[in-house]
């Protein structure tokens, strides 16, 4: 928000930092629940990222990401809201004490970018409708 009053800086104009809040462009339980969803898909394919990188590295334990048990409880509390959460996987370890099993990563990268890829078209969907609404109005 810009401000004219020359009281406030001397020189005219005076800019209030704008919030870092997020403000949902559409207040539903289903646009809450997309968001936290493409977050923690998002966290997810990040933490698949960083496994694969250490594959290799001694006594390095690969990272999990949930987020679809609160994310369910959650729209049933009707908010939708949640975070995910990153725990260290409990698999058995290899000689070098690394648990990274490339196959799995490989595996839940690809679940976590369809996923992700729904996700993303389900939150496109009313802004496609209302872009139609729109240009034949």
């Amino acid at each position: 928000m810009v401000s004219m009053d020359r009281s406030l800086t001397g020189q005219g104009l005076a800019v209030e930092p704008l919030s870092t809040k997020r403000e949902p462009v559409l207040e539903s339980v289903t646009s809450a629940a997309l968001t936290s969803a493409l977050d923690g898909l998002a966290l997810r394919q990040r933490t698949i990222a960083n496994n694969i990188a250490n594959v290799n590295t001694p006594n390095y334990h690969a990272q999990r990401v949930s987020f679809e048990n609160a994310l369910a409880q959650s729209v049933s509390e009707r908010s939708g809201a949640v975070s995910a959460t990153t725990k260290r996987s409990m698999d058995p370890t290899n000689v070098n004490g690394n648990n990274v099993n490339l196959d799995t990563e490989t595996l839940s990268n690809i679940d976590t970018v369809l996923r992700y890829q729904f996700a993303a078209r389900a939150v496109e969907g009313p802004f496609t409708s209302m872009r139609t609404a729109m240009r034949t109005s």
